[in-house]
């Protein structure tokens, strides 16, 4: 969409984010609604006795939809105009409906003693549990369906976050790039404000509209809804300046780090004989943690392997019938603690593919034969690692492991490369089902693992296993 078009345009957008709010709380207050209908409709063509006509769980309906749409406000679950993808939405969807079923229970109780006299309207366990569940499955597939509904509607430049970006050389060539590129649509890149001088950034399609002083004029004029800063190299003084501009008027601001913050992602505050200090955080799993990842790693590992042993033989046979050369291929990587272990692969490439040394894949590498082109495309020639992954020597998830050549020049220049080696490496990562595979950023790679390491929790584990195998048939990365 033009930046010329800002006037009508942006004032249908921001009526139509409103339009599109109220129909997501319509959508969540009718999938409630639905849970309550097909709940009791199962339970009563199960055993008819065992709850009361339909009319009698309006107050539960009531409640369940106003503590629901109350919830999801203050969790800001009405604030964004990104889409989620259906894990993602069901994680979140699943505290906020149990948490909305408690409270509508209890205000029952409350409000209606008279409703838990089994005279009246009974309310048995089987209805209750089977209300939750459906109440969790319908308010999610409603909201990612509606998701998908928004999604269309922004690709279409529809319903889109207006964005400045105010920045200058690399970063600010970045941000935009990052914007306007990828599958993200809610997000329009209106113009960038140039700064510290900079007006050697062009970028295309997207129009210079001043200068810092000119952020509030531009700001009113464009109908910004979010300004996003990118100069990491600027002093406290002049990014509070323009922090100060921005908040003149009604925008989100958003603000790339500097590098001490992405090098101190985790700061906390103590004390050393009465001194204060700030204390990076230990980015390391102990304890329970690393013994609960361990369990979820043998538990999918090992019932993987059983489960594709026989399609493992069967791409063993082809790839000796193919080529000659050994079934698999090992390789040095470097794992936990900087360790060097040997990583299993089928083989994808002839046997003298390295003749010269080691080298990056290209997607037209003419080393790979015809079925390892085929099984790389797949991430098949990456199942042997099931067998590490049982070993101990790697996780399921985790940080890919890179070849001890590679991690010595990475560590000279990336930030905290390092300490990617507190865990152990992984089948597949974070940075892998964001896209980051293949000869992308290793910066960026590394961003996403640390974020990985800083975050963990065996939801997350599960999540990007299962996002991992929903697209291994659409990575354009994998070759």
């Amino acid at each position: 969409m033009a930046a010329g078009s800002q006037d009508g345009g942006a004032g249908v957008n921001r009526h139509l984010r409103w339009l599109l709010l109220l129909m997501q709380v319509a959508v969540d207050a009718l999938s409630a609604a639905l849970a309550i209908f097909v709940a009791h409709r199962l339970v009563r063509s199960i055993k008819p006795d065992a709850v009361d006509r339909l009319l009698s769980y309006l107050p539960l309906a009531l409640f369940l939809i106003a503590a629901i749409v109350i919830i999801s406000y203050f969790r800001k679950r009405y604030h964004s105009s990104q889409p989620t993808n259906f894990l993602d939405s069901l994680s979140k969807t699943a505290g906020t409906v149990t948490i909305a079923f408690m409270v509508a229970l209890i205000a029952i109780v409350f409000f209606f003693p008279d409703q838990f006299n089994y005279a009246t309207a009974p309310y048995p366990r089987s209805f209750v549990t089977t209300s939750w569940g459906f109440a969790i499955m319908l308010v999610t597939l409603g909201r990612w369906v509606f998701g998908l509904f928004v999604h269309a509607l922004q690709k279409r430049g529809i319903g889109r976050q207006r964005v400045l970006v105010v920045g200058s050389g690399d970063i600010g060539h970045m941000l935009i790039q990052k914007l306007q590129g990828g599958n993200d649509a809610s997000h329009e890149v209106v113009g960038y404000i140039e700064a510290n001088g900079d007006n050697a950034m062009q970028v295309a399609d997207t129009p210079r509209l001043g200068r810092t002083a000119d952020i509030p004029n531009v700001i009113e004029q464009y109908h910004i809804d979010e300004v996003v800063i990118g100069l990491p190299e600027a002093s406290h003084r002049e990014l509070v300046r323009i922090i100060s501009l921005c908040e003149r008027e009604k925008v989100s601001i958003k603000v790339f780090p500097d590098v001490f913050q992405i090098m101190a992602t985790e700061v906390s505050v103590s004390d050393l004989a009465g001194l204060p200090l700030l204390s990076v955080r230990d980015v390391a799993l102990r304890g329970w943690k690393l013994s609960l990842k361990r369990a979820y790693d043998l538990i999918v590992a090992t019932t993987a392997l059983v489960m594709l042993s026989p399609f493992m033989l069967f791409i063993g046979l082809l790839i000796k019938l193919e080529s000659p050369g050994p079934m698999f291929y090992i390789q040095e990587r470097m794992g936990l603690d900087a360790k060097p272990f040997p990583m299993i692969k089928f083989r994808s490439m002839r046997t003298d593919a390295e003749a010269h040394g080691p080298g990056w894949t290209t997607p037209d590498d003419p080393r790979k034969t015809r079925l390892g082109a085929i099984i790389r495309k797949l991430s098949v020639d990456e199942l042997p690692q099931l067998i590490n992954v049982v070993r101990g020597d790697m996780s399921v998830v985790g940080p890919r492991p890179e070849r001890p050549v590679y991690v010595e020049q990475f560590r000279q220049y990336i930030p905290r490369y390092m300490e990617r080696h507190r865990e152990k490496a992984g089948i597949t990562g974070w940075a892998q089902i964001n896209g980051l595979r293949g000869d992308t950023s290793i910066v960026e790679r590394t961003k996403y693992d640390l974020w990985y390491i800083e975050n963990w929790s065996l939801w997350l584990d599960f999540k990007i296993t299962l996002l991992t195998v929903v697209r291994i048939f659409s990575d354009r990365n994998a070759y």
